[in-house]
């Protein structure tokens, strides 16, 4: 099908409920339900990073396998499954799709505490993924047919404060809760509540005619191939490069992302609802002011030239980077703290636009698979490889480090056996301190790489924009 055939003639008048689906009031709701839909999938995503040491130390895991659970486990679902779910968002109620996975995932976040091995976890983390795999891409067409061009980066800046805002509350009552009670009451508390957040989706959102905002609307007979999608977004340069930008991006903040409460209890001997507390602050408060920032930052640089869609999210990352290996590096956890959440606020930047650009270059009817393959390449890279890679990398730097011998047999879990003797006990400690430094030192790497890439894509923005199919 060619793009020209999915060209629909513009609607003048629109009918009482496109009228109503479209008003300030509406949108306002609209959002504010995306972003409670958002946050309690990052609640349950983060969860893992905050009761990952009581994990490891109940089921005696290594670093390498806190990863698989945190990073891979997760990633390989929700991105695999995303594609497809995608495109049955093309032709289908996306306000369904939403509402019921939401429930799946939270269902199968509540399943996490019962498991009583590292298998049954693994397999109870693959169905948080399957759940929040058809998310995401309905969320952003849903957004775009609400707002216009002009708007969009704005609006999907206040969709992503789900990420900091599900991450904060995550980190907070997660950790309080594996203080007081365990990580199993954690895994209940944070899944259970969704459900009812599942069935107000069902209740209170509505679908819209695709092409709402821009009055072009297109039917269900209307939906191009899933091939014709792929020529489409992969024919265009900015889209490659911000999707291998977001997906390099991606691997550092998400593995160090997963490792950071694990880090803070390592190196300063912090209580999890105390990590758990410095983990909020990190993702949710600075999370919070570089994801609204990013959108605004990026509307308004995109006025003066639509390079600068690119060229901001290359100069946070670029920023972030230092900040990231200057707080690894501190001694005291205050000062660690301070550089990792500037550090986090100038990585949130590149969200906003990443997303917008994308559903830019999109029409009506691509913009949830458009969606779905960007969240492929940047989670399987990002969230998929980025934990697997700091665990990996952490159990060899630490078996390094260690003098006394086998490492992973005389420190299993990272960790020496309870009688061991204090010289043993501290020198597994050390060496799991610095091993993880030494791995998320490395991984931040990753954000000049996401840099360079980012910088190309400006460069080829405006051309690709203005020769999109948008009007």
């Amino acid at each position: 099908m060619s793009l020209s055939s999915t060209r629909q003639t513009p609607v003048s008048v629109q009918s009482p409920v496109s009228t109503t689906l479209n008003s300030r009031g509406y949108r306002a709701w609209l959002l504010c339900m995306l972003v409670l839909v958002y946050a309690s999938s990052f609640m349950d995503r983060i969860i893992m990073a905050t009761v990952g040491q009581a994990v490891k130390e109940d089921l005696q895991l290594s670093d390498l396998q806190l990863g698989l659970l945190g990073g891979l486990a997760f990633a390989l679902f929700y991105t695999v499954l995303g594609l497809p779910i995608a495109r049955f968002a093309e032709r289908r109620s996306r306000v369904r799709i939403i509402g019921s996975c939401v429930i799946v995932w939270s269902a199968m976040t509540a399943l996490c505490g019962t498991a009583n091995n590292f298998v049954q976890l693994l397999l109870f983390r693959m169905g948080v993924g399957v759940g929040e795999a058809g998310c995401v891409p309905a969320a952003h067409s849903l957004i775009a047919d609400h707002f216009p061009r002009e708007r969009r980066a704005t609006a999907l800046a206040l969709f992503s404060l789900g990420v900091p805002l599900g991450a904060a509350g995550g980190a907070v009552l997660g950790g309080w809760m594996v203080q007081h009670y365990g990580w199993r009451e954690a895994f209940y508390v944070m899944g259970l509540p969704g459900i009812a957040l599942g069935l107000l989706v069902y209740a209170t959102l509505r679908e819209p005619q695709r092409g709402l905002s821009e009055e072009r609307y297109q039917d269900s007979d209307n939906v191009p191939s899933f091939v014709t999608v792929l020529k489409r977004m992969f024919g265009l340069a900015t889209f490659r490069r911000i999707s291998l930008g977001a997906g390099l991006g991606g691997f550092a903040v998400y593995g160090i992302n997963l490792f950071i409460p694990v880090y803070m209890i390592r190196a300063f001997d912090m209580s999890y609802a105390k990590a758990g507390l410095m983990f909020a602050i990190i993702s949710g408060g600075a999370g919070m002011i570089g994801g609204a920032l990013g959108g605004v930052i990026s509307d308004w640089a995109g006025r003066r030239g639509e390079k600068w869609y690119g060229w901001v999210p290359a100069l946070s990352f670029l920023a972030a980077a230092p900040c990231y290996v200057v707080g690894f590096l501190q001694e005291s956890w205050q000062l660690s703290v301070v550089w990792i959440a500037i550090g986090c606020m100038f990585v949130m930047f590149h969200q906003p636009p990443t997303f917008a650009v994308t559903q830019n270059l999109a029409e009506p009817r691509m913009r949830a698979s458009a969606s779905a393959i960007l969240l492929f390449v940047l989670n399987l890279i990002g969230m998929g490889l980025g934990p697997l890679f700091i665990g990996l990398a952490s159990d060899l730097y630490a078996a390094r480090d260690f003098s006394l011998g086998d490492y992973s047999t005389l420190c299993p879990g990272g960790m020496a056996p309870a009688n061991a003797e204090a010289i043993l006990a501290e020198a597994c400690h050390g060496a799991s301190v610095i091993g993880l430094r030494s791995a998320i030192v490395t991984c931040a790497g990753g954000f000049i790489l996401a840099a360079m890439v980012y910088y190309l894509a400006g460069r080829s923005m405006a051309r690709d924009l203005n020769t999109s199919v948008h009007p």
